[in-house]
């Protein structure tokens, strides 16, 4: 089967989640994308939050794009009421320069206004790759996030909920919809505002021919990436009968399916883990961890067998 590590290309270090002075962040745009820049990253998508108090920003980074970096258009979209009352949180990577705003004057739901669902699709629709934001944080419930079908990602590490608030987690809203059968990806960002150290933490690993904005939006709706605090994933095999796992020096490899089905192998400076399927109890589905002696981990997207 194509995966990240054996589709044609070669792996981008990008950041999905980020924020400026066009809404609540705290550097003007240019600052925020030379700063990733500085730091390594291949490409970034600024994506400020799109509300009528902040004009209905979708931030226009292209005059700074470079040789070897680039970036890609996108919004943190809110439309629409969770059960918890309060208002939607949908990622949008890729959006077209003139996605039409909705009615979302601020940060609270106002009647007659785009479901969350609705302004997902439209997102969709547009062309976007669209993650469900921060679940932990925003305190979604298995309900609300089923609403989202056209989603094609849960967010499920957000290094500035780890920072601002301890709450950084999308596994388990992402592992309940998988074993619902939900066909989705896993992404890890910074939802970096440069206001407190939510920067630099997490990113994806995108794998495409060339660093260019559609390849990387295209490679992201196939699920041709992996997630990191670091570490690197290096290939993934299934036989059958256990996962084998290649990656930089690690300290334990983990498998996860569903319900209770997980399996982890521990040794010291791991390049390579055999990984039996037997305690995954017959999953359909799989994903790996790494975690390094630093504590940092990578995550693989599902794989289906």
């Amino acid at each position: 089967m194509t995966d990240a590590f054996t589709a044609p290309g070669r792996f981008w270090r990008g950041n999905l989640h980020t924020h400026s002075t066009n809404s609540d962040g705290v550097l003007p745009p240019e600052e925020v994308c030379r700063r990733y820049r500085a730091e390594g990253y291949d490409f970034l998508a600024l994506t400020d939050h799109f509300i009528g108090s902040f004009k209905y920003p979708i931030s226009d980074t292209r005059p700074f794009r470079t040789t070897g970096f680039t970036t890609i258009l996108g919004a943190e979209l809110h439309s629409g009421a969770m059960s918890n009352g309060e208002l939607w949180h949908i990622l949008a990577v890729g959006l077209p320069a003139d996605f039409a705003p909705g009615n979302a004057p601020g940060f609270m739901p106002v009647p007659g206004q785009e479901s969350g669902p609705e302004i997902a699709a439209r997102a969709v629709a547009a062309g976007a790759f669209v993650a469900i934001a921060h679940p932990q944080w925003s305190g979604l419930t298995l309900a609300d996030a089923r609403t989202i079908t056209a989603a094609h990602a849960v967010e499920i590490y957000n290094h500035g909920c780890a920072e601002g608030c301890d709450r950084p987690d999308g596994f388990a809203i992402a592992d309940l919809l998988l074993t619902e059968g939900r066909r989705l990806s896993l992404c890890a960002t910074d939802d970096a505002h440069f206001s407190e150290p939510d920067h630099f933490g997490g990113w994806v690993m995108v794998k495409a021919a060339e660093n260019d904005p559609d390849a990387l939006v295209e490679s992201l709706k196939a699920g041709l990436y992996y997630s990191s605090q670091g570490p690197e994933i290096r290939g993934v095999h299934f036989d059958g009968k256990g996962v084998e796992v290649e990656c930089s020096a690690v300290r334990s490899v983990v498998i996860q399916g569903h319900g209770t089905g997980a399996k982890a192998v521990h040794g010291q400076s791991m390049t390579r883990a055999r990984v039996p399927y037997d305690r995954l109890n017959n999953s359909p589905w799989f994903r790996v961890s790494v975690i390094d002696h630093a504590g940092r981990r990578a995550w693989s997207n599902p794989y289906w067998i």
